[in-house]
């Protein structure tokens, strides 16, 4: 771990920092920066968008985003893995890093800050992320309570656990993928006659389908002509790769934008065209300087890193979330429910497999006197509690689509209701 050097940015609660909670935010990925988080999904600063160019040699303005966690909370970005964002190595080898390896480097990174800020030790610990840090959290969560159980987190006590917060998670790798069928069902992506062909001639298996399936295979490729020009991370927003100057990769878990640097401005508006001004606030030396990056240490910053030496050694956390079950924990999950990379009902499914006492069942919850989603209330005898809330509206991720409604959820949960 010495030779593992993990960048991140702390910013203290708006409202109460001495006793607000503590969030420890992993974006996902794996290989996206916690400053990603920052200033495009839960973080206090965002970009001036009306102010600002996209030329070069002219610094992006930022502003103050109203509806940052941090109004209710104080957050630590973190560059995780290695690699991801301003984190490196000094041993090569060192970049080499697994899911559980990534679990055990932010671990070990929590452990230092807290010994090193010892007046936050005190305040309620939550664990939070989304995407693909649906992998990394839990096993991170675990090796805090055992570490917990056995005395030794910090020197002087117990890392004060409270829980954690996952927000449109990667949980399973073959799971959540396979609920994708069903879900363009329910929102009428599909009609109801292709889905039942699909359903019956799949039998329910949609991925690493056996090649001599061909009936279930053609029934692939329609579906997959039906849904090849949505935008995955919010089906209603415009799809910017079926512009012939964008043509580009539209991966599952998200796609950086770093290649806009060398395309024209595509002919709608894009989200992920918003994503240029990161690289080049993120990559200005005067900027670098402020921020305490380390010179002579690190490549060029992107917004994800695609290229990490990463190994994929655990395709299911759902055994992780089953072993937290017994802890005495709270638990926030949301979902935007117009998210197809990794659909909400993916993600309702396997909360209910956890087999939880159902103590409130599928009931909207308010923000204002709108609608801001829907919810389920779990709970067990271990005093363990389980939210799951959709986003109305919400994509891949719900804060970056949803930043009010999101705001609203979490000060509600972090303050002991429901939401």
């Amino acid at each position: 771990m010495d030779s593992v050097q993990l960048y991140y940015l702390f910013v203290e609660s708006e409202r109460n920092p001495e006793e607000d909670p503590l969030l420890l935010w992993l974006t996902g990925g794996p290989g996206c920066s916690g400053f990603s988080g920052l200033v495009f999904e839960v973080g206090p600063l965002m970009f001036d968008y009306a102010k600002s160019s996209r030329e070069s040699g002219k610094l992006p303005s930022l502003k103050l985003n109203p509806f940052s966690w941090t109004k209710v909370a104080s957050m630590i970005f973190l560059d995780a893995p290695v690699g991801t964002g301003f984190s490196y190595a000094t041993n090569p080898e060192a970049y080499g890093v697994t899911d559980t390896l990534a679990a055990a480097h932010n671990y070990e990174f929590l452990r230092k800050w807290l010994m090193s800020n010892p007046k936050f030790q005190k305040n309620p610990l939550y664990i939070a992320g989304d995407s693909y840090s649906g992998i990394i959290l839990p096993i991170l969560v675990k090796n805090i309570s055992d570490g917990n159980e056995s005395g030794e987190d910090i020197p002087g006590g117990r890392m004060n656990l409270k829980g954690y917060i996952l927000g449109n998670p990667v949980t399973d790798l073959f799971v959540d993928e396979n609920w994708r069928i069903p879900f363009y069902h329910k929102l009428a992506l599909i009609p109801d006659q292709l889905y039942q062909a699909t359903q019956t001639n799949c039998k329910g298996q949609y991925i690493n389908v056996d090649s001599t399936n061909a009936s279930c295979l053609l029934n692939l490729e329609i579906v997959s002509q039906c849904v090849k020009d949505l935008a995955e991370a919010q089906i209603l927003e415009p799809n910017c790769f079926s512009d012939n100057n964008l043509k580009g990769p539209n991966k599952a878990f998200g796609w950086d934008g770093s290649s806009i640097l060398t395309h024209h401005k595509p002919t709608r508006w894009c989200r992920f065209y918003n994503y240029v001004f990161s690289y080049i606030w993120a990559n200005n030396g005067q900027v670098q300087t402020a921020l305490h990056v380390r010179k002579g240490t690190k490549m060029e910053w992107k917004r994800c890193n695609r290229s990490l030496s990463y190994t994929y050694d655990v395709t299911s956390t759902v055994p992780y979330h089953k072993y937290l079950t017994t802890k005495d924990y709270q638990v926030l999950i949301y979902s935007g429910d117009h998210d197809s990379l990794i659909p909400y009902i993916s993600t309702n499914a396997w909360i209910k497999s956890l087999n939880l006492s159902l103590k409130r069942d599928w009931f909207p919850w308010y923000v204002g006197q709108q609608v801001g989603g829907y919810a389920l209330q779990y709970k067990n005898e271990q005093n363990y509690s389980l939210v799951y809330a959709t986003v109305k509206g919400g994509g891949h991720t719900a804060p970056e689509y949803r930043p009010e409604e999101c705001l609203a959820m979490i000060s509600k949960w972090l303050a002991g209701f429901t939401i």
